[in-house]
């Protein structure tokens, strides 16, 4: 309710994606090498609504820095509930607004040429809001260390970009140096932002090889990835991360 109330917030947290998809896509389509058949734009999309969610989703995690801060933290310590319950109840709530703030970024692919079906925008949802409570679950492990909203911005700022450009969200994954390859593997977010890509290709007509140049299979020693174990990696990451936010918060506070 608080982050459909403040249209300020909306507005800033919407202008990035829009900046990222039709300027820059706009920019580079016409100085990257593409194939005819896929505006740039379209294959920027996926790597556009990943990172729609990416910075609601973390300050939501770090948002506890402010909480303890001005004592609210304190107050739900005490309260007669588990810390695991308060953890997880901020993942959701991060997750939830998140998610909310993609459908809007969602609407953006009609303008450039992503085919939407039923299918295809509960696949999109799905890996949004798997994706979406990863993040602030490692917020949260940063508020548990970090006392000061000041630290807390910067840092998360430092999680964040290179995740995010380690994704794939901005370039395609195929051809990579070897060690750049291996980073993309290592990258938990690429488990997020790789389905969605491959959800809206598969209902692009597109040659074998322009399909292989921009959208290529993660793979593990030659075996490809399913979009299953992709975003059971990304969900087993949020588990660990919340297991250690409630161990850490357990002795900090």
């Amino acid at each position: 309710i608080r982050f459909v109330q403040d249209r300020t917030r909306m507005f800033v947290m919407l202008l990035q994606p829009l900046l990222f998809l039709f300027v820059m896509g706009t920019g580079l389509g016409s100085v990257v090498t593409t194939s005819r058949a896929v505006d740039f734009r379209t294959f920027l999309f996926p790597g556009v609504l990943a990172m729609s969610v990416l910075f609601t989703a973390a300050f939501a995690g770090i948002s506890l820095v402010w909480d303890r801060e001005f004592g609210f933290l304190r107050e739900m310590m005490v309260a007669p509930i588990s810390k695991g319950a308060i953890i997880v109840g901020k993942v959701l709530g991060g997750a939830t607004s998140a998610t909310l703030q993609a459908c809007i970024v969602l609407v953006l692919g009609t303008f450039v040429g992503v085919p939407f079906d039923v299918g295809l925008v509960l696949t999109l949802l799905l890996c949004l809001f798997v994706g979406s409570m990863m993040l602030p679950s490692m917020g949260v492990v940063l508020s548990a260390r970090i006392k000061q909203i000041q630290t807390a911005m910067p840092m998360s700022q430092l999680l964040i970009m290179p995740m995010m450009f380690l994704s794939g969200a901005l370039f395609p994954l195929a051809n990579l140096p070897g060690w750049l390859s291996v980073l993309t593997r290592l990258n938990p977010l690429t488990y997020a932002v790789q389905p969605m890509r491959a959800a809206v290709f598969d209902r692009l007509d597109l040659p074998g090889d322009v399909r292989a140049s921009l959208d290529p299979p993660i793979t593990w020693g030659g075996w490809n990835v399913p979009l299953f174990v992709q975003l059971g990696v990304v969900a087993a990451v949020t588990g660990v991360f919340i297991a250690i936010a409630v161990a850490l918060f357990d002795r900090t506070e």
